[in-house]
């Protein structure tokens, strides 16, 4: 089994619960109350600042410049076209300057703190486990909403389909096949630091998820 479902397997329901969760099946059909968008386009956003620079680091502790081109091609995608997503649906749903700036929600924070962790830790493979969560549970729940509605307003539509499709699914293979590439040659305590931050984030995800369907 390759160490990335390994890690998978180690936190299965949880990863069901944030990947299956009742705010993903309203975004979806369309009848997620707008205040809970709202909600959570304005958490989700700090931590684009956070992933960012993760991803960044990450780049940086690449072993080789061939391993670190499709990560600094994603870190594009998140800067320009996902950056602009957030931007123009924080507009189109009127949300004020203040709601914009409002504090990190508590799991909100624990998302941005583990993310500083993981890029501070200096190792590879932490940078990684997180990376692999955030996009890997994203590309399990949106592929299930593919074929949703035509007339679905766009901050609901384009946010599937941002994390669904070959490209996406092409970053998620890539940072999987990274993790996996690297793992056997860690020993039994990078392997347990990995791991606890994996399963971290999975814990993370749908707290996140928790948070905004309860608004």
């Amino acid at each position: 089994m390759r160490a990335t479902d390994t890690l998978r397997s180690s936190v299965q329901d949880t990863w069901n619960a944030a990947t299956d969760h009742p705010f993903c099946k309203a975004l979806a059909d369309g009848s997620l109350p707008l205040s809970r968008m709202r909600w959570y386009l304005v958490q989700d956003y700090k931590f684009v600042d956070h992933f960012v620079r993760l991803l960044a680091t990450a780049i940086a502790h690449a072993p080789t410049l061939a391993d670190g081109v499709p990560a600094a091609q994603f870190l594009g995608l998140v800067t320009s076209t996902e950056n602009t997503y957030f931007l123009r649906s924080l507009e189109a749903l009127e949300v004020s300057e203040d709601d914009r700036n409002a504090p990190a929600a508590p799991p909100t924070r624990a998302f941005q703190d583990l993310m500083t962790t993981a890029r501070n830790s200096g190792r590879y493979e932490q940078m990684l486990a997180v990376l692999v969560v955030a996009e890997w549970s994203y590309l399990t729940w949106a592929e299930r909403y593919t074929s949703y509605d035509a007339e679905l307003p766009f901050w609901f539509a384009e946010w599937i389909d941002l994390h669904s499709g070959e490209g996406f699914q092409s970053v998620v293979a890539y940072l999987r096949g990274q993790l996996d590439a690297i793992w056997d040659g860690l020993d039994d305590r990078q392997r347990a630091d990995a791991t606890a931050l994996f399963q971290q984030a999975v814990a993370c995800e749908l707290a996140f998820f928790e948070a905004a369907w309860e608004v």
